[in-house]
């Protein structure tokens, strides 16, 4: 994965996503390191975030490495200055660029432009290092991957697509529950068919909860209204307001699921504080494990430790 970009689940085979899993679970006990001293990283937003953004910074810095976070009104991408120029002079500072756009395009073209590897912070069609950290997050309640059922609940989102991507290619059965004009993306599903008719997952895509959601081994669910989507709440809120995790969706589920939130959560909207708040939620390990799967990732695309090839999945 040295020097590669990550845009999209997609970027990844089978075998990298099992390596970045791997290594992701050594280096959770690895505490800080020095594997990327001297190595820098730009994190280039266009729009807010908690958790992607202190997840990386604490990544590079307990990597040995320095950071620099560039906000909208410093750079203003494609509006102060085109974006490819953006691209070439950054790539003249750092060694890797994380970028959280508006545009999934104007993605790619930083990363046409950029000498240096470019991951995807966040876009409006992929989420890919969320669903990355989120298969770790499953492995370490479930104790494997392959066979599970994952049903995701609401708006076919960038995280549903990239989860779809992510699931399919390591084996996970994905179902979605979506109202009609909600559905994860033609392109995507497309896609994540031909992963599954090699890993064996079956893929579903319905509007009904129950259907989704019975015998699931992950329940899986996210904000109605994303960032950029503001001046369509109230419409999204009719749309959706029958797709709500609560107790009773739950229950539906094995006896063992969990619930998953990439956060922030809209409270009483997508799902109720009981089950956001109960026993089956692990939506703060899943924030926490960001961390360490962003040091995974950078530590593989700058070259850092040398980690056995050897997978644990």
């Amino acid at each position: 994965m040295k020097g590669k970009d990550l845009l999209s689940v997609s970027d990844l085979s089978s075998e990298e996503v099992d390596l970045l899993l791997s290594d992701t679970l050594s280096i959770k006990t690895g505490g800080w390191l020095s594997s990327l001293s001297g190595r820098s990283l730009a994190l280039l937003f266009e729009k807010p975030s908690l958790r992607t953004r202190v997840s990386f910074e604490m990544a590079m810095r307990q990597l040995g490495g320095q950071v620099i976070y560039l906000s909208p009104d410093e750079v203003g991408l494609g509006i102060r200055e085109p974006v490819a120029d953006v691209a070439r002079v950054i790539s003249r500072y750092v060694d890797v660029i994380a970028a959280r756009t508006n545009s999934h395009q104007t993605l790619e073209l930083l990363a046409e432009y950029a000498s240096v590897p470019v991951i995807n912070a966040l876009s409006d069609r992929e989420h890919p290092c969320q669903a990355l950290a989120d298969l770790f997050t499953i492995y370490e309640k479930k104790g494997d991957l392959n066979g599970l059922n994952l049903a995701f609940i609401g708006d076919g989102n960038n995280v549903a697509n990239s989860l779809l991507l992510a699931a399919s290619l390591v084996g996970m059965n994905f179902r979605i529950a979506s109202p009609a004009g909600y559905q994860v993306s033609d392109e995507i599903l497309d896609l994540a068919r031909d992963y599954a008719g090699e890993s064996g997952s079956d893929i579903l895509c319905t509007q009904e909860l129950e259907q989704a959601v019975a015998g699931a081994d992950i329940v899986y669910t996210d904000v109605w209204t994303s960032m950029g989507q503001e001046d369509e709440v109230e419409k999204r809120r009719r749309a959706l307001a029958g797709y709500q995790v609560n107790g009773q969706l739950l229950d539906l589920a094995k006896d063992d699921a969990i619930l998953m939130h990439p956060l922030p959560a809209h409270r009483g909207d997508e799902v109720t504080d009981d089950v956001l708040d109960g026993p089956a939620s692990v939506v703060f390990d899943q924030a926490e494990n960001r961390l360490h799967l962003a040091k995974a990732l950078l530590d593989r695309m700058l070259g850092g430790l040398e980690f056995p090839l050897s997978s644990h999945f």
